[in-house]
């Protein structure tokens, strides 16, 4: 009798040990693999870099999904109750994704879309909304920019997407400036020195166009290439200013609505300097891009190293020549420490 009841008992046991085991291989694997995640990508390590950070954050993501689904198959239930239990998962991801549109999901989604479509990097000037500025960083979930104030605002992947987003093309871009002359001055006058102080601006293949004719006086504007966009500020700045130069020294008056809605001016009376304006070269406003824009600069600068890096890595796959290997590998060996010493003075500042 004890012989049959011990026999009982083992075939009631067997099921159950087998997936007590099951169960614990299942949570040993989950373990081990989330031990190798964070050895390979580690939390502190390569911080500055955005596309470390996109890659752990997504791996992470991934392995959290992928680790319910073992559970769940590693669970000692019936397979009828697996099989639902899978497929509530499958419903519940599936509406995470179809009604998140703002939650964690939905950014995540949107930055990968940002990925696939990669319209811009880090260093370039990019306008989304009410927002301008330089992008310093791209995440799974924000990207950053840096203001003309130098600070920096956090924009969520779903914005971007949502957004129309102008990008500043690096090969240059067309600067303007409007202004409002008198109905007295023959256009082809004010073309003329408006062309003036677009050369004195130092913008290339300059146009002046007629915007509108307003009930006080003629809208131009003048427009130039910009070659280097991170001038961009001072550009905008100086062309404002060579303007004021240009016509207040040729004697023209720039008209506004409140000269004849405010107060009337006598005959011979103009809103315009007495003395002659001599014109500046620019290079005080140019150092003040510079500044305002330090993080989007170091962030581009870094950019470059990696993809030159990049480049070199798939150099030294295609090539066998020995020589040739060892000038990729210290060449490598050189951007690698210069990456790693902007990481550094990134996190000091």
């Amino acid at each position: 009798m004890n012989e049959v009841i011990s026999a009982e008992n083992l075939d009631r046991l067997h099921p159950a040990l087998l997936g007590a085991i099951e169960l614990a291989i299942a949570v040993g694997v989950i373990w081990l693999g989330m031990r190798l995640i964070n050895r390979l990508l580690p939390e502190g390590a390569n911080d500055t870099d955005h596309h470390y950070r996109f890659k752990r954050q997504l791996i992470k993501v991934l392995f959290v999904v992928f680790s319910m689904v073992v559970l769940i198959i590693a669970l000692p239930i019936p397979d009828s109750t697996r099989g639902q239990l899978i497929g509530l998962v499958g419903v519940v991801f599936t509406a995470m994704i179809a009604l998140g549109s703002t939650s964690f999901v939905s950014n995540a989604m949107s930055g990968i879309m940002l990925r696939s479509v990669n319209n811009f990097k880090p260093g370039d000037f990019i306008k989304a909304g009410e927002h301008f500025g330089r992008v310093t960083d791209r995440g799974l979930f924000h990207t950053e920019i840096q203001t003309e104030t130098r600070d920096l605002t956090t924009l969520p992947n779903l914005f971007l997407v949502q957004q129309p987003v102008t990008v500043t093309r690096s090969s240059g871009t067309f600067v303007s400036a409007n202004v409002s002359l008198g109905y007295d001055l023959p256009h082809d006058t004010a073309k003329k020195h408006l062309m003036q102080a677009i050369e004195a601006a130092d913008l290339e293949d300059g146009f002046v166009r007629i915007i509108e004719l307003l009930d006080h006086a003629v809208l131009y504007q003048a427009q130039g290439m910009l070659t280097d966009p991170k001038k961009l500020l001072s550009a905008r700045s100086r062309l404002r200013e060579q303007i004021l130069n240009v016509l207040h020294n040729a004697d023209i008056e720039i008209t506004s609505p409140s000269h004849m809605i405010q107060r009337r001016l006598d005959d011979g009376l103009s809103a315009m300097p007495k003395h002659v304006i001599e014109p500046s070269d620019g290079k005080h406003e140019e150092d003040k891009d510079a500044m305002i824009f330090d993080k989007a600069e170091a962030a581009e600068k870094t950019e470059t190293l990696r993809s030159r890096r990049e480049d070199l890595k798939a150099q030294l796959e295609a090539t066998d020549d020995k020589e040739v290997r060892g000038k990729i590998k210290a060449h490598i060996e050189r951007l690698d420490k210069l990456l790693e010493q902007r990481a550094e003075k990134q996190k000091e500042s």
